[in-house]
């Protein structure tokens, strides 16, 4: 097969606890965002725009939705010749079948799949994360480099720098010293899981990795730090665009509300980073001549006759006559019954709010009313 410059390995298999309900029948990449996206279309509209036309989705937890969803990219534009996007469970081999163990062991036990391409660079991402950004000058700074691998990072709080990947480096960006989720940080350059691999060096870490009993084959807690050790050319790329991990219910809320805010640093119709998704094509929504909408995104098969006001609703929920919903997330087909009130909360597909009920509150936690109950 021709060689070509990057391919990208997708890491889509989060089983994403923390997201309770939302990801019960669902992989946390293929859960719902801003009306009529999912999660993946993030990560899979950016290699579009990065000229990243070949893309390995490792998928584990309830992929079926997911494997359905993505189909082979065609709606991300990336089913070129030889090309495209591809499932990548995991599977029997000669004398055994296991899951993926880490985000390493992933990548390592799909390598048949990355040598078919015998790529430059592989391009490592996770497909759990809200953000618009093209790969391909962080790509060209690794050449300019000649780093082994460049990592992107972001400027986090300094309160918050307990939760991630830090990266001390020296005025050329160069890493001298990583520190995982450390409880006292050197510096608040915090990385956001995007990785720019030499393919050569990449094969050769993760069969080091593999053989080695005692690594939970993990990028952050094992690959980069053996890296660092062995001297290898590890280089930071800083990104200052809007960037979420949206791996908790709180995170997802405000990730969605963040929408309804005009920022010019999250625009899903951006003309050079637009965010594409596979939707089905449904009937316009409707709003009726009473009805009250306010700051929100509608999508697709609405019938909306109450109040709505700073919400994101999904494909075909109805909202009757009198019902009001406001600072919420509804999931499709969602009905909110007449003389309702769901107030900050999330709604989950299918749920009937019932006639004069009320769901979530105007202050505190974040409800999920999932039908039946509420957590």
């Amino acid at each position: 097969m021709k060689k070509t410059d990057a391919i990208a390995m997708l890491l889509a298999g989060g089983q994403g606890t923390r997201l309770e309900a939302l990801t019960r029948e669902n992989a946390k990449p293929g859960v719902m965002f801003g009306g009529k996206y999912r999660i993946i279309d993030f990560s899979l509209s950016n290699c579009f725009h990065s000229e990243i036309y070949t893309v390995g989705v490792m998928t584990q937890y309830k992929p079926l939705l997911l494997n359905r969803y993505i189909g082979n990219g065609n709606a991300w534009a990336l089913d070129k010749v030889n090309q495209g996007a591809y499932i990548l469970p995991p599977y029997m081999r000669e004398n055994h079948a296991e899951w993926y163990r880490g985000t390493a062991d992933a990548v390592y036990q799909n390598f048949e799949f990355i040598k078919m391409y015998d790529p430059e660079y592989v391009v490592i991402l996770s497909g759990d994360h809200i953000y618009q950004m093209n790969y391909r000058p962080m790509i060209e700074e690794a050449r300019k480099k000649d780093a082994d691998l460049m990592i992107c990072v972001r400027r986090v709080p300094w309160e918050e720098t307990f939760r991630f990947g830090i990266m001390n480096t020296d005025e050329d960006l160069k890493i001298t010293e990583f520190q995982e989720k450390p409880k006292e940080a050197k510096s608040n350059l915090a990385s956001m899981g995007i990785y720019v691999f030499k393919w050569s060096v990449l094969k050769e870490a993760l069969e080091k990795d593999h053989q080695n009993p005692e690594s939970e084959n993990d990028f952050g807690h094992d690959v980069i730090p053996t890296l660092l050790e062995e001297q290898k050319r590890l280089y930071a790329y800083t990104f200052d665009g809007y960037w979420r991990d949206v791996g908790t219910v709180d995170s997802y809320y405000h990730a969605n509300m963040d929408l309804l805010d005009t920022r010019e640093d999250l625009d899903l119709t951006n003309e050079y980073l637009r965010v594409f998704s596979n939707n089905e094509h449904r009937d316009p929504h409707f709003v009726g001549e009473n009805a009250d909408v306010y700051n929100s995104l509608i999508a697709d098969g609405c019938y909306i006759n109450g109040r709505v006001s700073r919400s994101v609703l999904a494909h075909d929920v109805v909202i009757e006559e009198g019902a009001i919903v406001e600072d919420a997330i509804l999931f499709g087909n969602v009905t909110v019954k007449s003389g309702s009130v769901v107030k900050r909360a999330i709604v989950a597909d299918d749920v009937v709010v019932g006639p004069n009920e009320t769901v979530g509150n105007a202050e505190g936690k974040i409800t999920l009313h999932i039908g039946g109950g509420q957590s």
